[in-house]
């Protein structure tokens, strides 16, 4: 699948964008824009591709995409088809480098800044107490007044460039190479994918989609994501069972059946090596987290 190019949102009246998108508003494609774009989960959970990543994200959290990285975000069922108080909510803010002006980022005042958009190249998740803090500011950004609303986003942008709370996500290696013929294809790929993980999935089953060979499809997929079509299914299987684990009263062996494994010590062994650790484990540290 081809990103899609999003229009930028500076106009007459304004030079940034802050939003809010609730339930089905909350629908992307897999898109890119010159803006870098600062986007805070207030309540949904799914999984998320940015660059060369795919991951499970939940309520809470916050993430800094710059400029012209493809992402897409595939948010659970109910969150975006609810239309009452439980639906999803997310908050945009979008913005070009130089909104503060071309000299900005060169300033010696403005170094970690300028650092920090350089690294959000790859995308940042944000952590710890810095995470919090940055989610809080997002919500009150929304009711001031457009004059102040652009000092809150330099100084939210302030706190992450000195508490360097954060990670990223896409790998230094993606480049961004599509032509015209893929178009549709990774689109096939990913909802092929997320439709039928918990099932038997053969290489030669998705590559047919392409009506491509086993070979050439197993050469196209990495040429263009950077990671073998195993792997990628291995991650969308992990990020569905980090969200079972933390949302379902299920035991590891169930999850793990539901995930499409029909060996449980085999998904342990591949949940760790995505995750770092058991399953168990990796619940038990959410909790602590929540």
């Amino acid at each position: 699948m081809k990103p899609v190019l999003r229009q930028i949102t500076a106009t007459p009246e304004y030079s940034f964008l802050v939003r809010k998108d609730v339930g089905g508003n909350m629908i992307n494609n897999w898109h890119y824009h010159p803006e870098i774009e600062l986007l805070f989960i207030q309540r949904s959970v799914g999984t998320w591709l940015i660059g060369d990543h795919i991951g499970y994200y939940k309520s809470g959290d916050v993430v800094l995409i710059g400029p012209n990285l493809p992402h897409c975000f595939r948010h659970e069922y109910d969150y975006v088809m609810k239309r009452d108080e439980t639906a999803g909510e997310t908050i945009c803010i979008k913005f070009l480098p130089d909104v503060f002006g071309n000299q900005f980022l060169n300033l010696p005042e403005c170094k970690d800044i300028k650092d920090l958009f350089a690294k959000s190249s790859r995308a940042l998740k944000l952590t710890g107490k810095t995470k919090v803090c940055v989610a809080n500011a997002i919500e009150k950004i929304t009711n001031l007044p457009h004059s102040k609303k652009l000092i809150q986003v330099l100084s939210i942008l302030e706190t992450i460039a000195e508490s360097k709370e954060y990670k990223p996500l896409s790998s230094n290696g993606f480049v961004q190479a599509y032509d015209h013929n893929d178009q549709n294809r990774i689109k096939t790929i990913f909802e092929y994918t997320f439709n039928h993980y918990d099932e038997k999935i053969s290489i030669d089953k998705v590559a047919s989609l392409l009506n491509m060979t086993r070979q050439s499809f197993c050469r196209y997929f990495k040429s263009k994501t950077k990671k073998t079509y195993v792997q990628f299914l291995m991650e969308v299987r992990i990020g569905q069972a980090c969200r079972l684990l933390v949302e379902e009263e299920k035991n590891v062996a169930e999850i793990s059946y539901a995930c499409g494994y029909n060996n449980i010590s085999h998904f342990n062994h591949q949940f760790k090596f995505i995750t770092g650790k058991k399953p168990l484990e990796y619940k038990k540290d959410y909790l602590k987290e929540t």
